[in-house]
């Protein structure tokens, strides 16, 4: 790359410009494959052969927890501590999730489930703190997990960009080429506008639902892009978290729904142009259609979830794979690591293209059902 600016551009400014960027390509290459290694270092003189635990790794990284894993010093491991925030028999607890130790100890009889249902969830045990408490009563959760935390993080940097952004533009006394943050946003913008939006509701009913689209949007776009970031405070699988995708997913429900007008209400309970016998007495058509008023929201929240779950998982699996095979054979270590490495580069590639998609997608038939939802009278 800086011997194509080179020849092609001779420009000093472009060629510190792509050597900047080659050196973060490799930092986060690296930094990748080192926060997704070994669990413990293994230095020349060491001649015990340790095994990676590459599903406890991937598991840990799809999966939410109390905690935020930093990185390892040694056998030190380095975590942000979240707040624990219960509700349990009209009491109130909080306390620090280093409490827990990593599930490991119970605090005022309260541990993290490591097997069974309630697996990685706090559970009530007995004193003894490893045995869950047959009578114990329904907890209410309220803890900032990781996710959480990831949640506010992404929430205060799209207001931070945009509160610029709007700024820069309020400033401007006349419109002109943007620079800057406008210069990537406005595009964005423009897109979601006119070919989502505007192709989906139409150009006289589309304004109402641009806040909320452009915010779905950004919101996915940019819990993507961080998803792929190895390091605080990115890394976390935010969208592929079932939770947070069915949150999505019931903010789009209920937006439809609160805006649909007397035409999508009659095609739901009186479509026309349907045989009687299909909607009296046994009311066939109004069923199909409110079963498929619920089945679209989920299949918004299943299709972000799933798409977005398997990603992490494919980009964690090559890269233990370097690990497991390098703790068997060094050889084989060392032969498969350049091929890991070039799918590794690719796949985060790869992985910027669907984060834009995802959020796509999702905009695309959030905004399809706000058309839905809002028929012309003559439709």
């Amino acid at each position: 790359m800086i011997i194509v600016s080179v020849s092609l551009y001779g420009d000093r400014k472009m060629v510190r410009h792509h050597c900047r960027m080659c050196l973060l390509a490799v930092m986060l290459l690296f930094t990748h494959l080192a926060a997704y290694g070994a669990e413990r270092d293994v230095t020349a003189g060491q001649a015990e052969k340790y095994e990676l635990d590459a599903r406890k790794i991937i598991v840990d990284h799809v999966l939410d927890s109390y905690e935020w894993h930093l990185f390892d010093i040694g056998d030190r491991n380095v975590s942000i501590y979240l707040p624990v925030i219960l509700f349990y028999e009209n009491g109130f607890y909080l306390f620090s999730s280093k409490r827990l130790a990593h599930g490991t100890k119970a605090y005022k009889n309260f541990a993290i489930a490591q097997e069974g249902p309630h697996k990685g969830r706090i559970i009530r045990v007995l004193d003894d703190g490893s045995t869950p408490d047959p009578h114990a009563s329904y907890i209410v959760d309220l803890s900032i997990t990781k996710t959480v935390l990831a949640v506010f993080i992404a929430s205060l940097l799209i207001c931070l960009l945009f509160v610029k952004v709007g700024a820069k533009y309020r400033k401007a006394e006349t419109y002109h080429t943007p620079r800057g943050l406008p210069l990537f946003f406005e595009p964005i913008i423009m897109f979601v506008r006119d070919h989502i939006a505007i192709l989906a509701i139409g150009p006289d009913r589309y304004h109402r639902f641009m806040p909320y689209l452009l915010t779905v949007f950004f919101f996915i776009f940019i819990n993507n892009l961080l998803g792929l970031v190895p390091f605080f405070p990115g890394g976390v699988n935010v969208t592929g978290n079932i939770s947070v995708t069915f949150v999505l997913a019931m903010f789009t429900f209920f937006t439809t729904h609160w805006y649909a007008n007397k035409s999508y209400w009659k095609h739901m309970f009186n479509m026309p142009g349907v045989p009687a016998f299909l909607k009296f007495p046994i009311p066939v058509m109004p069923v199909i259609e409110i079963a498929g008023a619920f089945i679209k929201p989920f299949t918004l929240m299943i299709r972000l979830f799933a798409n977005m779950t398997a990603g992490h998982m494919v980009i964690l699996s090559l890269t233990t794979l370097i690990f497991v095979l390098g703790s068997v054979s060094m050889v084989m270590g060392y032969s498969i690591s350049p091929l890991a490495v070039l799918f590794l580069v690719f796949l985060n590639f790869l992985k910027i293209l669907v984060s834009f998609l995802q959020a796509y997608i999702f905009t695309l038939f959030s905004a399809f059902f706000f058309g839905m939802a809002v028929p012309k009278e003559s439709h």
